[in-house]
């Protein structure tokens, strides 16, 4: 019996960030590649950062580690502490994106009118456009009519499809899709 510990993933990397403002910075070149043809990641001004619910589903899945303020390594509670203090929504959007990577989608980050994910067909990222839009919320939480029906026009605009993704009190999610009723 060997003491090689493969990762969980099966994953033959790990990657190393820091900290950011918006997540985990990542500058070692190779980790960039491999994580950004996964669909991980993006790349701003030569900066390439995950988002923080990107960043805590690899450390879950050992695939990463974390150093914060001086160079100490984080864990996964004191990594989502901090994604707690720049969104109210954190722990609903991390396991929504933690289920979605689980059934092998790709899910990206949302934009504007509430959408949290944009989300890929299976094994079409990099290939073709997210034809899923994903916003997130928890049962029992009022969603404003005014977010879902800027969200609703906004997905009619790029002919995407809306999906409400909903944590139940389980922690489990269950996705609805959402559109327009017309009565004729």
């Amino acid at each position: 019996m060997s003491d090689d510990k493969e990762t969980p993933s099966g994953s033959e990397f790990k990657a190393s960030g820091v900290l950011a403002e918006k997540g985990v910075r990542i500058t070692e070149q190779s980790s960039v590649d491999a994580l950004s043809q996964r669909g991980y990641g993006t790349a701003e001004n030569k900066v390439f950062t995950l988002t923080f619910y990107e960043a805590l589903y690899l450390l879950d899945k050992e695939m990463l580690e974390v150093k914060g303020e001086k160079g100490r390594e984080m864990d996964f509670q004191s990594l989502l502490r901090c994604y707690e203090k720049v969104d109210d929504n954190a722990w609903v959007n991390y396991l929504v994106y933690r289920d979605l990577r689980s059934r092998g989608y790709v899910a990206r980050e949302g934009f504007g009118a509430a959408i949290g994910f944009r989300v890929y067909e299976r094994g079409a990222y990099g290939k073709d456009t997210a034809p899923y839009l994903v916003m997130s919320t928890q049962e029992g939480t009022p969603v404003p009519i005014q977010d879902l029906t800027n969200a609703m026009l906004q997905c009619q605009s790029q002919k995407k499809e809306l999906i409400l993704a909903v944590m139940n009190r389980r922690g489990e999610i269950v996705y609805y899709s959402v559109s327009q009723l017309a009565f004729k």
